[in-house]
């Protein structure tokens, strides 16, 4: 490769339109991954037990796929903190595994909400989330490419998951993130952190109140 080569940007994965945060799946689905070979077992079981209690056998398999994806891509002490965590704990870690699982979110948490928190701007909007979406468009074709009814999915399912973890109030005020301990070191232990993905100032577990 020439030095001065410019590799393409990494397509962004734009299926988070099932559910929001997952929270409440999770805490059905991750206790079954210490009886079960893998994720695949425990989402098979998931659908064949209907344990999410969806209506629909479709339903079920979307949301057990997706909660699944999330999980997955937490380690073995993170999976064990969403099943014993607090609620809140548990909606933190999950936002956390949206943030890694879908570069978009991700990014949208760091770029976005943290930086607006940190320049002490009080909210953050649609507005906000559609301006984010078209300065990456121009470097990524499948956001310039999707219709409007996807987009809005999309951003309506982004703002769900800030709601259900509490870091944005339904005003769009945005609320900061009071992380436990436990959260906290998980996130560090990440290179680089994923504090990153929340509003708040905390760095070290020490910091937090006990």
């Amino acid at each position: 490769m020439e030095v001065n080569e410019v590799l393409p940007p990494t397509r962004y994965a734009l299926s988070f339109t099932t559910g929001a945060l997952l929270a409440r799946e999770a805490a059905v689905l991750a206790p079954l991954r210490d009886g079960l070979h893998n994720w695949e077992q425990v989402r098979e079981r998931a659908v064949a037990e209907n344990l999410l209690q969806a209506r629909t056998r479709a339903t079920a398999l979307r949301r057990a796929r997706e909660t699944v994806k999330r999980l997955a891509v937490l380690t073995d002490d993170e999976v064990m903190l969403v099943v014993e965590a607090a609620a809140t704990e548990r909606a933190h870690v999950m936002w956390a595994a949206a943030c890694r699982r879908y570069l978009l979110i991700g990014e949208f948490a760091e770029e976005v909400l943290r930086e607006r928190f940190l320049l002490l701007a009080p909210t953050v909007t649609y507005d906000d989330f559609d301006s984010f979406v078209r300065a990456k468009s121009l470097w990524h074709d499948e956001l310039a490419q999707l219709k409007e009814s996807t987009l809005n999915k999309l951003r309506s399912n982004v703002f769900r998951m800030l709601h259900e973890a509490e870091l944005l109030s339904r005003a769009g005020h945005i609320t900061p993130a009071l992380l436990s301990g436990r959260v906290l070191t998980a996130l560090n232990a990440r290179t680089p952190s994923e504090v990153r993905f929340f509003p708040t100032r905390q760095v070290e577990p020490s910091e937090v109140a006990q």
